[in-house]
């Protein structure tokens, strides 16, 4: 049996949460258990890392390879305490991002060691695999715009990771899309420029496709 395990990928206000919320009700309504998680975060642990990696003051001279080994620190905390027990018990997991992002983010944008990205990777999430990614494809001027909109929490510093150069997040565009081209059966991209409403039905015609819903 497939594991019930979808990640949804994509560069920054591509609309994820929205849809991963939208995707949950679908599911739910076809009298599914589900259970939402995200990364980096999902367990006590993985919400401190989170706090450091993207808010923290403390984190922002951090270099790449401290970076990556907090996002996988995080990321095998979730697989143990989360992902895998749900998986086990029948549930659906749809994560906010998973390895991908590492592999995207750090490995293609930052520049590091395919390889080491890749090793690291796999030790962190063992034998837990997502069977669909969704890559959410969105052009970054669109998404640009989407961020300056954005409003941002009362007292909460700016966002590390939102706040990378545009070459950054052109990187980490073409990474993912390298990703969809080396996994054709795993890894789907979908065109996040058109409305919500389009983008969930494109999303749920996939789910339906790939788990013979």
């Amino acid at each position: 049996m497939k594991p019930l395990f979808i990640s949804l990928e994509g560069s920054e206000a591509c609309g994820k949460s929205t849809q991963i919320e939208r995707l949950k009700t679908r599911l739910e309504r076809f009298g599914q258990r589900v259970l939402v998680t995200r990364e980096p975060g999902g367990t006590a642990l993985g919400e401190a890392l989170r706090y450091l990696l993207k808010h923290a003051p403390e984190g922002r001279g951090m270099v790449p390879e401290a970076e990556l080994l907090l996002f996988a620190a995080s990321r095998a905390q979730l697989c143990r305490e989360v992902i895998a027990p749900a998986l086990k018990e029948g549930l659906w997991v749809v994560s906010d991002r998973f390895a991908d992002s590492t592999t995207v983010y750090q490995g293609i944008a930052r520049k590091l060691s395919a390889q080491d990205v890749a090793s690291i990777n796999d030790f962190a999430i063992g034998e837990v695999r997502p069977t669909l990614t969704l890559v959410l494809d969105l052009d970054q001027e669109v998404s640009r715009r989407r961020l300056s909109r954005r409003a941002r929490p009362v007292n909460q510093p700016e966002d590390r990771m939102e706040a990378q150069p545009a070459e950054f997040f052109e990187r980490v565009r073409e990474g993912y899309k390298a990703l969809a081209e080396a996994e054709p059966e795993r890894v789907r991209l979908i065109d996040a420029s058109g409305s919500a409403d389009e983008v969930e039905q494109l999303i749920w015609s996939l789910v339906c496709n790939v788990f013979s819903l």
